[in-house]
């Protein structure tokens, strides 16, 4: 059987979508959907001064139906000023050194086209904690792009030869087991198991970007949690 996940691009990622990366044979980023303002595309949470703040990458202004390929990065991104904030942020974790050296080299990216620069930290993360699967990106595929929803999933899947689509926690509320097994696709949703860990001295705050966990977690334990901290259901 061949798995298959699907996910929109996300500036360094919560755990989560990197188990997810890790339990499917084959991960496939979407390039030609929308860019949204609300989402997670361009920012993420660490932790400072025991709060989790809202880091970001600005944009240049554009329509809103762009796709996320077409978005560009702003020349007003202060990398310096970002790289600081982290620094600050982190500067006495265990695994500041290996963790910071990798940040620092994804933000320096020359690139200012949004899904590129995010796409290379993403390939950057996964070949640093050893994930192997392979990734593809949406608009590479030859299928109908302007089909909806599951639909569109439903010929992603055909298109790479896929009997299983594995989709995170949250899309129980948007996918039904039964519609996908009408098309000979066994649909599993991935749910994350509580990974709690010492940030200093402050009260923990769960699900921050990936940068806290390498910053607080040692490569073992990390490859730990990918491998097994969650179910599929």
């Amino acid at each position: 059987m061949k798995s298959l996940a699907v996910m929109q691009p996300y500036f360094f990622p919560y755990v989560g979508y990197f188990q997810l990366m890790n339990a499917a044979d084959l991960f496939v980023v979407y390039d030609n959907i929308k860019y949204t303002k609300k989402g997670w595309i361009n920012r993420n949470r660490i932790l400072q001064n025991g709060k989790d703040v809202v880091f970001s990458i600005p944009l240049r202004k554009g329509s809103d139906s762009l796709h996320i390929r077409n978005r560009e990065i702003s020349a007003d991104f202060k990398k310096a000023k970002l790289l600081n904030q982290i620094s600050e942020a982190y500067r006495r974790s265990p695994h500041f050194e290996r963790t910071f050296s990798l940040v620092e080299r994804i933000v320096l990216k020359e690139e200012t086209n949004l899904f590129t620069f995010i796409l290379n930290s993403i390939r950057e993360i996964c070949e640093c904690l050893a994930i192997r699967t392979e990734i593809v990106v949406s608009s590479s595929l030859d299928i109908d792009h302007s089909l909806p929803g599951k639909t569109k999933v439903v010929a992603l899947c055909r298109r790479v030869g896929a009997d299983v689509y594995i989709n995170a926690i949250g899309g129980q509320d948007l996918y039904s087991k039964d519609d996908f097994s009408t098309h000979g696709i066994t649909l599993k949703f991935l749910k994350s198991k509580p990974f709690e860990y010492k940030q200093l001295d402050n009260p923990f705050v769960p699900w921050l970007s990936i940068i806290d966990v390498m910053m607080f977690n040692s490569p073992d334990a990390i490859r730990e949690c990918l491998d097994s901290n969650y179910e599929l259901i």
